[in-house]
């Protein structure tokens, strides 16, 4: 026989080796079903609804940063941040009802209902893609573990774990729901040629109540996508909204020439903006890429960049819709505009001065042009340019929208005093120096909507042209309001 101590050193290694077992088996228990919870709603986590006069399919997908995404095939897609969480809902825009939609096109009462209609649908489609995807997960996590555990408590007990996970995200995107995400889309595909959709600036969505309205206004106009998209007309005009279309370092590109006169067009832009660096080297062959200003159809105000010379500010001049601002101010579009040239004339690398002697001359720049500001000389301005946004930092509050460029990637901040400062990516794509690094520079411009009565920026559309080789575009909407203040000033003396 085996002395009582042994025994109990038995009993004690025994207890231990089946306690562990059954930690094991719990923790697999509930990897199996979150794993099966995950797979019970990609295939069962779908429902089909109609919204409106639009047939859709709702499904739920995993995802670390939530959000909701709306394909409108072949058309494009539309993105919203609309919540948090780790649940990500798709929604496939599968048939317009053609007479359903004229039909609301064509009766003012019942296009005003549609508001109405178009929430109510919404939300019973999203209550009954909840439920299902509740059911969904609890079969998928009790299918799952039953062969590995053939009894019915852990079956139950996984279908609990999988039906508290589902509704613990959807608690979470309750909890980060964001009403004002529809007012901020973006596009990509084919609807980025139809501004349309993008709305008013006017429309911002401000309060909840106006959701219904936002949401109304998006499925109208994805709806006459479907029915007349070879006619849709572009963004529509609006008498209390200026459009200003901010382009920055062109760098010689043609392709820049292009995407400049569509935008003026698809937005009905009023007057063009170009924060310089226009050319390469500011050589006098260079001086027939800024011809293509003539054939822009509204203004075009330019102050010249590090890489643009005398010269090529003389050549922007000829053209008969440009607007050269030298030390001086001028008024276009019904915005007064006041701005300068870079000190620097920086063509290439031979020609720059240490960072150090780079800053001291911004530095001085900045002075010079913020006392005439506050002298009140020129009278105030609405929109201030400089080309290097570290000359803008002594300009704040001084104007209430400063615009730049040179850093060749999109910066928008509201400094201290309230000025807003946007710093424009490369229009241009940085030229050929854009394909330096291991991804070539994408084409950046912005449409900014300022209110014609208080001069105020109320949102702006940045547009985004995929890198060479890739012919996808984004438009993505920003607004103004509830946008945080900051105090940093990008840019680099070293820049493009």
């Amino acid at each position: 026989m085996l002395p009582p101590d042994a025994h109990r050193l038995v009993r004690t290694r025994i207890g231990a080796i089946l306690a562990s077992r059954r930690v094991r088996r719990r923790i697999e228990l509930v990897v199996l079903a979150l794993g099966g919870a995950v797979l019970g709603v990609l295939v069962g986590g779908v429902v089909h609804a109609r919204i409106g006069p639009v047939e859709t399919r709702f499904a739920l997908r995993p995802s670390l940063t939530g959000g909701t995404e709306i394909d409108v095939a072949p058309l494009g897609a539309i993105a919203f941040d609309s919540h948090d969480g780790p649940a990500r809902l798709h929604v496939d825009v599968t048939r317009l009802r053609v007479d359903a939609a004229r039909r609301i096109f064509a009766d003012p009462d019942t296009l005003a209902q549609l508001g109405d209609r178009v929430a109510a649908d919404l939300r019973a489609a999203l209550w009954r893609l909840g439920l299902q995807a509740l059911l969904a997960a609890a079969v998928g996590a009790a299918l799952v573990v039953l062969p590995a555990f053939r009894r019915l408590r852990p079956v139950l007990v996984a279908a609990g774990i999988a039906v508290v996970t589902v509704a613990g995200a959807g608690l979470a995107g309750l909890a980060t729901w964001n009403s004002r995400a529809l007012g901020e889309p973006r596009y990509t595909g084919l609807l980025t040629s139809a501004p349309a959709v993008v709305g008013n600036a006017q429309d911002i969505v401000r309060r909840f109540s106006a959701y219904q309205k936002e949401l109304a206004t998006l499925v109208t106009n994805v709806s006459r996508l479907y029915d007349v998209t070879s006619t849709l007309p572009a963004y529509s005009p609006d008498r209390s909204t200026i459009r200003l279309l901010h382009v920055s370092d062109l760098h010689l590109n043609p392709a820049a020439w292009d995407l400049i006169r569509s935008v003026v067009q698809q937005f009905s832009v009023d007057v063009v903006v170009d924060s310089g660096d226009i050319t390469d080297h500011g050589s006098r062959p260079e001086d027939r890429y800024v011809a293509e200003i003539a054939r822009v159809a509204v203004p075009y105000v330019y102050i010249r960049g590090n890489h643009d010379a005398r010269t090529t500010e003389a050549a922007v001049r000829r053209n008969p819709n440009a607007v050269v601002l030298s030390g001086s101010a001028a008024t276009v579009a019904g915005l007064r505009f006041f701005g300068d040239g870079d000190p620097r004339f920086t063509p290439d690398r031979t020609t720059r001065e240490s960072p150090e002697a780079q800053r001291e001359t911004l530095d001085r720049f900045g002075r010079r042009l913020g006392a005439r500001l506050a002298a009140g000389e020129p009278p105030p301005v609405d929109v201030a340019l400089v080309h290097d946004p570290l000359a803008a930092r002594l300009l704040d509050g001084l104007a209430p929208l400063m615009l730049a460029g040179h850093v060749h990637r999109r910066e928008v901040q509201v400094l201290p005093e309230g000025t807003w400062l946007m710093v424009q990516g490369s229009t241009g794509g940085a030229g050929l120096r854009g394909l330096e690094g291991e991804q070539p520079t994408p084409f950046a411009l912005s449409v900014l909507y300022v209110d014609r009565e208080t001069r105020t920026l109320r949102a702006w559309d940045e547009v985004t042209v995929g890198r060479l080789g890739n012919a996808s575009v984004q438009v993505q909407r920003r607004m103004a309001e509830d946008r945080p203040r900051t105090a940093t000033v990008p840019g680099a003396a070293g820049g493009g």
